[in-house]
């Protein structure tokens, strides 16, 4: 497991988010999330999904979209900031009630379940990444102004990440 950020022991707290560029200004919505259900939310639930790395955000998205989409279409990549890491609350892997829910297999009732119970108790959720599982996700509730934009950039991933056939 990557260490958790030092932030996490005081100080700000930086997260990644990647959306498409059409999106880049309602990025902390959940308009997504509240459309479609997630691993850890049902649908008309607005959650943001992120990571604690820019690297994960990025995997995060192409285990859904493909690299190359990634290529293809505009995406941008920000970063937000948690001025109060003390708000966070860090799901270690043992911690999660079933370990099937850190695979790649389709979410449960259950785990939905458990998912939004901790949004609506903690508002930020660190949890491990079923992609990167020794990396980290955060998911949190919007609307609550507790966070910040710090930066928003064109993503450029890497070529080779879509090489030619």
């Amino acid at each position: 497991m990557t260490p958790l950020p030092a932030a996490l022991g005081g100080g700000p707290l930086t997260g990644w988010r990647i959306d498409t560029a059409g999106h880049a200004a309602t990025w902390d919505s959940g308009e997504g999330a509240f459309l479609y259900a997630g691993r850890w939310h049902d649908r008309g639930f607005r959650a943001v999904y992120a990571s604690l790395d820019p690297a994960t955000a990025m995997l995060e998205v192409a285990v859904h979209k493909g690299f190359d989409t990634l290529d293809r279409v505009p995406h941008v990549l920000t970063a937000f900031t948690i001025d109060d890491p003390a708000r966070v609350t860090v799901h270690q892997p043992a911690a999660i009630p079933n370990p099937g829910w850190l695979t790649s297999a389709t979410a449960s009732r259950g785990q939905r379940d458990w998912g939004m119970v901790q949004l609506r108790a903690h508002g930020f959720v660190v949890l491990p990444s079923a992609v990167s599982r020794r990396s980290w996700n955060i998911l949190f509730l919007a609307g609550q102004g507790l966070h910040r934009r710090t930066s928003q950039e064109p993503l450029a991933p890497d070529t080779r990440l879509n090489p030619p056939a």
